[in-house]
């Protein structure tokens, strides 16, 4: 297949290939983040700022695109003798005006540091919730995760959260009310034989705009459920988006394509165009200023 340019859907899907692994090779974006949620495999990522990673298995990889960075995300073959299977979330967070030209920079999010609330019903059932971003009760606001500097979800009043809840057979959760009344609220309910939300029966895959100034309840039918529990309040700004680039009007949108083709946003200092680091499961991250952190 043409590396880079598999959008057929032969196979039921459009995606990138690497030379050597599954992936998607270098390639730009401006004006908004990426955040993502790593739940099987490990991901290798590498950018034009000199950063490189590898994460995975419930870890998160927060990225400020902002004036404009290139990556890559290659799915490593770490397993020789079984499946690599990878399962990951990536949710696109905008940024408002001010920031879209923000200076680009990734924020690591270890599965270990990322905090849970562990919930048992009146039945003795359980639920856990993976918070990676924004505030709930049983997490000490000193133990979230802090988000890129110049990210929306930096600001309090954005009201940004991002709750994986997985409820085991039959039990019973409450989302509780959003802090702000335009806050917006998403469910998306991926997993299992099915939830109600609010006393409405939802079947997976599928997702649910829910009023977020009240409570929501969840209950699980009997196969559980897993649910991802996206919001925030509304920039308020026009978006206007084209591939890898989320602006504010379509003159912005030139811009980008022009500056991208004159700069390549620093270029790229990478010997391919789809690096893989290595055969060792090791995680780490690698910042721009040389800072190496390990897991």
């Amino acid at each position: 297949r043409d590396l880079g340019q598999d959008f057929a859907g032969v196979d039921g899907w459009r995606m990138y290939h690497g030379l050597t692994v599954p992936g998607f090779p270098q390639h730009p974006h401006r004006g908004f983040e990426t955040i993502t949620y790593a739940r099987q495999g490990y991901i290798d990522h590498s950018d034009s700022l000199g950063a490189a990673a590898r994460f995975g298995r419930g870890d998160v990889q927060w990225m400020t695109a902002g004036a404009g960075v290139v990556h890559s995300e290659m799915f490593p073959l770490l397993d020789t003798d079984g499946p690599n299977t990878v399962e990951l979330f990536q949710i696109w967070l905008n940024l408002p005006p001010e920031d879209k030209m923000a200076e680009p920079c990734y924020s690591m999010l270890w599965d270990e540091d990322i905090p849970r609330v562990d919930h048992v019903d009146d039945d003795g059932v359980a639920t856990q919730v993976t918070v990676i971003a924004g505030a709930l009760p049983g997490v000490d606001p000193a133990d979230l995760p802090a988000p890129p500097p110049r990210s929306w979800a930096s600001r309090a009043d954005a009201d940004v959260a991002v709750w994986h809840v997985r409820i085991d057979p039959g039990g019973r959760f409450e989302l509780p009310p959003a802090a702000g009344p335009r806050t917006h609220r998403m469910v998306y309910v991926f997993e299992g034989a099915g939830v109600e939300v609010g006393g409405h029966p939802t079947a997976a895959p599928v997702g649910v705009r829910v009023d977020a100034s009240v409570a929501a309840p969840l209950v699980a039918g009997g196969g559980g459920a897993e649910v991802l529990v996206l919001q925030g309040r509304p920039i308020g700004a026009p978006v206007a988006q084209y591939g890898p680039f989320v602006m504010n009007t379509r003159s912005e949108l030139v811009a980008a394509f022009e500056d991208y083709q004159r700069t390549e946003f620093g270029g790229w200092p990478w010997p391919s165009d789809d690096p893989v680091h290595g055969p060792s499961p090791e995680r780490f991250a690698r910042h721009a200023d040389g800072q190496v952190a390990t897991r």
